[in-house]
């Protein structure tokens, strides 16, 4: 699946994923390929991006958005 996360000045990730794991109001939650649709808002807490054959991308977020869409995710942060 295609991952994408941003800021409004700054690409953080932009590549193919296996898992996307964020927490959201119900708790820690992952996304995997070909999830239904879906959006939320994101909790302070960390997103983790995993990738096949490369490290993991780690990051902190404070609050953001994520949509998923046609085994596609795109986390807007700091809106």
């Amino acid at each position: 699946m295609a991952v994408k996360i941003y800021a409004p000045f700054r690409i953080y990730f932009d590549g193919p994923a296996n898992s996307v794991s964020a927490i959201n109001d119900t708790g820690p939650f992952d996304i995997l390929a070909r999830h239904k649709n879906f959006m939320c808002l994101l909790k302070p807490g960390e997103i983790k991006v995993r990738t096949a054959g490369k490290d993991d991308f780690v990051m902190p977020v404070n609050q953001g958005v994520m949509h998923v869409k046609a085994d596609k995710v795109t986390v807007f942060l700091d809106v």
